[in-house]
């Protein structure tokens, strides 16, 4: 059995009525760096009596080994339906398979990753957390500096044997992408757009301690950081770029008529209690072909790198002894 990279999923809560879920999904997606880099805890015989999950050729993964790393990539305090949560489970092996194939093949082609290439990497990754904020995000994962820099040493690794062998062999060519423009000129109509960042708590009380924090000039990203229960604060509660009518009507009555950099009152709904902040509104506005020209170059390149992948992971899976015992999810 063969699985694919999961598609990257939209950060933001509230898309419709799934957004939020879909923050897990791709929230999920990220945290197998830190949890499940290469199997990490595949060994060659598992010690524990819990059934055998995974196996790929001589290593293996209990279900209890699962059920230990896959807990530890949820939010915290975070409610899922338990079809929402056996998805998320899904994903998740699908991405450790993934993974595991990938480093694989990384270790037969002999890839390296250097120290100092470790050390970037984990110091682009304390940028996200400020004040203190990183060792708190280590702390509350149960993880370990060492075992962090192990898990983006892997990643690395995961980077350049997808550069070597799918990406650098990936080309767009100029017809592609006008072809492209001519056949979706609707795609390219682009209505108003706001940027926008949320903090969510789950009482009134709170949220107006914050509220009262930021009107003093706290930081907004830091106060997410801190306080927000939403998949994106780890972000800053950045939501990305989004039209009006993907946020509740009641959001959107709000957001839309914030200027940049002004702070919302405290908005109640059935996920708790939340602040806004808009960072910036972009126009509507109709893009031409030589505006439009990168976005379709990288969106032609995500499809065909994610066909090459999908191909490449193929061909991986082939040559490996590989069985999943789904039943026991």
């Amino acid at each position: 059995m063969i699985v694919f990279f999961q598609k990257p999923m939209d950060r933001a809560v509230f898309h419709r009525k799934s957004r939020m879920f879909r923050s897990l999904l791709q929230l999920s997606a990220l945290l197998v760096l830190i949890v499940a880099s290469g199997l990490a805890g595949c060994r060659n015989q598992p010690e524990s009596s819990s059934p055998v999950l995974l196996r790929i050729d001589d290593r293996a993964m209990t279900l209890d080994e699962f059920n230990h790393r896959f807990a530890r990539t949820l939010p915290l305090d975070h409610t899922l339906a338990q079809n929402e949560k056996e998805e998320l489970r899904r994903s998740f092996l699908r991405q450790v398979i993934d993974r595991e194939l990938a480093l694989a093949e990384a270790r037969r082609l002999g890839i390296h990753v250097e120290e100092a290439e470790v050390d970037a990497a984990l110091a682009e990754m304390r940028r996200d957390y400020p004040d203190g904020n990183f060792d708190s995000m280590l702390l509350r994962r149960n993880l370990s500096l060492e075992g962090l820099r192990e898990d983006l040493a892997a990643q690395l690794k995961i980077d350049k044997v997808l550069e070597q062998e799918v990406h650098r062999k990936t080309k767009v060519e100029e017809q592609e992408i006008a072809d492209y423009y001519a056949i979706h000129r609707d795609e390219f109509i682009r209505p108003l757009r706001v940027r926008a960042r949320q903090i969510l708590v789950d009482n009134e009380e709170q949220g107006e301690e914050i509220l009262a924090r930021l009107h003093n000039g706290a930081s907004f990203i830091e106060m997410a950081q801190r306080f927000s229960l939403s998949p994106d604060g780890d972000q800053g509660g950045d939501l990305g770029f989004f039209p009006q009518g993907e946020m509740p009507s009641s959001f959107d009555e709000v957001v839309f008529d914030l200027p940049p950099g002004e702070l919302s009152p405290l908005i109640s709904s059935d996920y708790g209690y939340h602040i806004f902040r808009v960072e910036e509104v972009r126009p509507a506005q109709n893009l031409t072909l030589k505006q439009a020209e990168e976005e379709i170059r990288a969106r032609l390149r995500r499809q065909k790198e994610a066909a090459a992948r999908r191909a490449w992971l193929l061909k991986l899976g082939a040559r490996s002894e590989l069985e999943v015992n789904w039943p026991l999810l």
